[in-house]
């Protein structure tokens, strides 16, 4: 006999309490547990009932595994780890309006070639998609559309014979099980939906693509366990304000989780940048104090771009941080080893600290570069033109080599710069020169070495003054 049991299910962590409270004992948010109906049905003689023996097979199987399905978008391949594992489930998220359903239907487009795909909307309609595949010249590709929310008729359109290898769900948030009576979008509703369509697509081997709306942090809405039950988790990033758009993977169970692609928004839909450097440095000027060339790494990619830094006088009794693109923990870390360490004074100052291109920046690497624009940007001397600058920084002034120079190295003079400023291999004082090629490369133990260098710089500019790299600059 079917019972209906009731729970109270938090929107924002996904915990389940038997009675309402107006705080949530497990995230600690307020006003934000609903009440969720689930239908159960209790099978006869439960207790009797004996489960069914689980097969196991050796780690070495007889069959090959089935290749990936290739989009020819080099992008979203390199992101995925080489193309979409059949049978794999994905989850991309991104804001509203990012382009997260241009890029899918590119994507699915591309497919079509080759597989059946299918592409099922719970937002928009048919018309509507045709509108968009026509703005994107896609009207001839052979995609099928659709438009449901109820997961029992989506599940019973593709269990059968001659369905689709691709199948995206946009988005995810907008579906519903007919066996919960909450609203589509909570929390119990994404689980269930998530949880039916992976399992069906898993049992007959098609790759499906869930589409995810974001919260105001820019997290993936919905229970934390969404993420952990696909296969492959990725975010569309990109600032309104610029055309790049970063597609980047943070979780991939058949590839690398560090990769990222870059898209250029174009009035026909996103294009592929080829070489993000280039595009990313295309208004680079380096006669501007304040501005430094970082030579990164996203991936196995390596990725120039610059970082610019502003210091204007404080207007407030407390001086104001603003970061765009970087950590700002890690901003007021170098902050404090430079004054520390190296005797510069930041502290009454407004400092601004941008990546340009609208690109985020993860890696500790990025330490010495955006020291060296504060640098510049306190003494207003440029740094050394068509120079790059990596390394990381420690608390007590010391700069740390990191990894894959030489790649970082061979982009750099690709993109014609002529020399570096870089960590040295073994610890040591002093700065110490040498070239590879025609390219020049300068090593740094110390942050104070840093300051000689744009010191050095400023012997046309008499007026400057940098401060004294002696005794506090040793800890």
């Amino acid at each position: 006999m079917a019972r209906k049991t009731a729970n109270y299910v938090c929107q924002e962590c996904g915990a389940a309490s038997a009675k309402w409270s107006g705080r949530c004992d497990a995230c600690g948010a307020w006003n934000t547990l609903a009440e969720e109906t689930q239908v159960e049905t209790a099978p006869k003689g439960l207790g009797a009932k004996k489960g069914h023996k689980v097969t196991f097979f050796d780690l070495e199987g007889s069959a090959p595994a089935e290749p990936r399905l290739i989009t020819g978008i080099k992008e979203f391949d390199r992101v995925t780890g080489g193309g979409i594992v059949p049978g794999s489930a994905l989850l991309i998220g991104g804001d509203p309006g990012i382009g997260k359903s241009t890029l899918l239907l590119q994507v699915t487009a591309a497919l079509s070639a080759s597989e059946s795909c299918a592409y099922i909307s719970g937002e928009e309609s048919i018309a509507q998609l045709r509108m968009r595949a026509l703005r994107l010249s896609l009207n001839k590709a052979p995609v099928q559309l659709a438009t449901a929310t109820s997961v029992r008729d989506i599940a019973a359109s593709l269990d059968g014979p001659g369905a689709a290898k691709v199948v995206v769900i946009d988005s995810i948030q907008t579906m519903y099980v007919d066996n919960l009576e909450s609203a589509p979008g909570s929390v119990g509703q994404v689980r269930a939906s998530a949880q039916e369509l992976i399992r069906l697509a898993k049992r007959r081997g098609f790759a499906v693509v869930l589409v995810g709306h974001v919260t105001k942090d820019g997290q993936i809405a919905g229970p934390r366990v969404l993420e952990h039950m696909v296969d492959t988790v990725l975010y569309f990033e990109g600032d309104r304000g610029h055309q790049f758009r970063i597609l980047r993977a943070v979780k991939n169970r058949f590839g690398p989780t560090d990769e990222i692609g870059v898209f250029e928004m174009t009035d026909a839909g996103l294009a592929e940048v080829a070489n993000p450097s280039a595009l990313f440095l295309a208004e680079h000027t380096g006669d501007v104090s304040g501005s430094s060339v970082f030579a990164g790494m996203e991936g196995s990619r390596p990725m120039l771009v610059e970082i610019q830094s502003l210091l204007a006088p404080g207007s407030y009794s407390s001086p104001r941080r603003s970061v765009v693109g970087w950590d700002s923990g890690r901003l007021a870390m170098t902050m404090a080893v430079l004054e520390t360490r190296c005797g510069l004074s930041l502290g009454a100052s407004d400092v601004y600290l941008n990546v340009a291109g609208g690109l985020r920046i993860n890696e500790p690497a990025a330490d010495l570069a955006v020291a060296a624009s504060l640098i510049s940007a306190e003494s207003g001397v440029p740094l050394p033109p068509e120079t790059v600058i990596f390394g990381e920084i420690g608390l007590s002034g010391e700069v740390r080599s990191v990894a894959h120079t030489d790649q970082r190295l061979k982009e750099a003079a690709k993109l014609g710069f002529t020399s570096a400023i870089v960590p040295k291999s073994k610890r040591s004082k002093g700065v110490k020169s040498h070239a590879i090629g025609d390219f020049e490369v300068r090593e740094v133990s110390r942050l104070v070495d840093l300051i000689g260098i744009v010191g050095a710089s400023a012997r046309s500019a008499p007026s400057v003054k940098l401060p004294a790299t002696g005794k506090a600059g040793h800890g």
